[in-house]
C-alpha cells in the first residue's frame, strides 16, 4: 500500500437537518449512533467525481502518475449509472493509459476490502501499479422519512495505490466471506432486472435503501466478531498485537461494541463516523487515510481492516504499514 487519499463533499448535513423529516433530533441520533454530522454530495456531484478526487490524492501520496496505472477498481453500490462501469470514468479522469484494466466491484460496504484483495492478486508478480477506490453516494437512495437508515449515511470516497512493496509495508492475509441467506437484511428492492424501475415502484418507494437495523446488529455481533477472532488466530495474531483496527463505520455504537467483543483496545480503533457517518464502501479507506494523514500510522504498525454489510458479506485484511 503505497499511498492513500480521500474526498468528502463540502456540503455538511447536521443531525437536526437529517432528523427532522424522520421525526428525530440531534440527541436521539447521537446517543444511538455516535454520529454528529455527515457530508452529502451536491446535485452536480456523482460517485465518479468523489472517486477521482480521492484517487488523485492517493496517487500524489504514492508518487505515482495516472498514466502508470495498469489497474483501476472502484468498489461501489451507487455507481454513476448501470453502464459503463464507474471505474472507466475514473480511469479516464486520472489519465490512465490505453489498455488499463478498469472495473467495478459491488460487495456493498465490504466492497473496498474485496477490491483490495482482487487488486493484490491481479498485480502479484507484475511490478505494476493499481488504484483501489471505495466510493458511495448513498444520499441519492435514502428515504428521508426512514429513521433507521437516513440518519446513518454520508457520501464520500477513499482510495489507495498498491504496487511493489516499499520498506516495511505489505499485505499479509485477506479473508472474504459471504452469508447469502441473510442478504435481505440490507437491500434496494427496485431498479434491477427482477423489479425494474416503474411509476409503481417509485410510488411505493422501492428504489430506496432499506435495512433491518436490529438484525444487522445481531449479524455483526454473532457472525462478524467471531470471524475476526478466528482470522487473527489463524494468522498467529492476538487482538493486543493489532496497532490499528479500521472497521467499516456502520454505526459508532455498533463498531465500538464490535471492538470490545473482539478484544481490541478501544484506543486502537480508528474512527471517522462522528464527522462523516457511514460512507458505505468508502468508510474503510476514508478512515485509513484519515489516520495516515494525522500521522497516526508508523512504519511497521500492524493494521486490521474489516468491512462488512450488504450481501451479507465480510472482508478482512491484515497488513503492515
Amino acid at each position: 500500500m503505497l499511498g492513500t487519499g480521500s474526498a468528502l463533499p463540502s456540503h455538511v448535513v447536521t443531525n437536526d437537518e437529517v432528523g427532522a423529516p424522520a421525526g428525530v433530533d440531534h440527541e436521539w441520533i447521537h446517543s444511538r449512533t455516535g454520529i454528529r454530522r455527515r457530508r452529502w454530495a451536491k446535485p452536480d456531484e456523482a460517485t465518479s467525481d468523489l472517486a477521482a478526487a480521492a484517487g488523485r490524492a492517493a496517487l500524489e501520496a504514492a508518487g505515482v502518475r495516472g498514466g502508470e496505472l495498469s489497474l483501476v477498481i472502484v468498489a461501489t453500490s451507487t455507481p454513476d449509472s448501470p453502464q459503463p462501469p464507474t471505474a472507466s470514468t475514473v480511469a479516464d479522469a486520472l489519465g490512465a493509459g490505453f489498455g488499463t484494466t478498469a472495473f467495478d466491484v459491488n460487495a456493498v460496504c465490504s466492497g473496498f476490502v474485496f477490491a483490495l484483495s482482487t487488486a493484490e492478486r491481479m498485480l502479484q508478480g507484475t511490478g505494476g501499479y493499481g488504484l483501489v477506490v471505495g466510493a458511495d453516494v448513498y444520499s441519492r437512495i435514502l428515504d428521508p422519512r426512514d429513521r433507521r437508515s437516513t440518519i446513518l449515511f454520508g457520501d464520500g470516497a477513499g482510495a489507495v495505490v498498491v504496487g511493489p512493496a516499499r520498506g516495511t509495508g505489505r499485505l499479509h492475509s485477506t479473508r472474504l466471506a459471504g452469508f447469502a441467506a441473510d442478504r435481505e437484511l440490507i437491500q434496494v428492492p427496485a431498479g434491477g432486472s427482477r423489479l425494474p424501475a416503474s411509476p409503481q415502484t417509485l410510488r411505493d418507494g422501492l428504489h430506496y435503501f432499506t435495512m433491518n437495523g436490529r438484525e444487522v446488529r445481531t449479524f455483526v455481533a454473532e457472525k462478524v466478531a467471531p470471524a475476526i477472532g478466528a482470522f487473527l488466530d489463524d494468522n498467529g495474531v492476538s487482538p493486543g498485537d493489532v496497532d490499528h483496527f479500521v472497521p467499516h463505520q456502520a454505526n459508532g455504537r455498533m463498531v465500538e461494541d464490535l471492538a470490545g467483543r473482539v478484544g481490541i483496545p478501544a484506543d486502537r480503533m480508528r474512527a471517522t463516523f462522528e464527522e462523516y457517518g457511514n460512507t458505505g464502501s468508502a468508510s474503510v479507506p476514508v478512515t485509513l487515510d484519515d489516520a495516515a494523514r494525522a500521522g497516526a500510522l508508523k512504519d511497521g504498525d500492524l493494521i486490521l481492516l474489516a468491512g462488512f454489510g450488504g450481501g451479507m458479506a465480510m472482508g478482512l485484511t491484515l497488513l503492515t504499514w
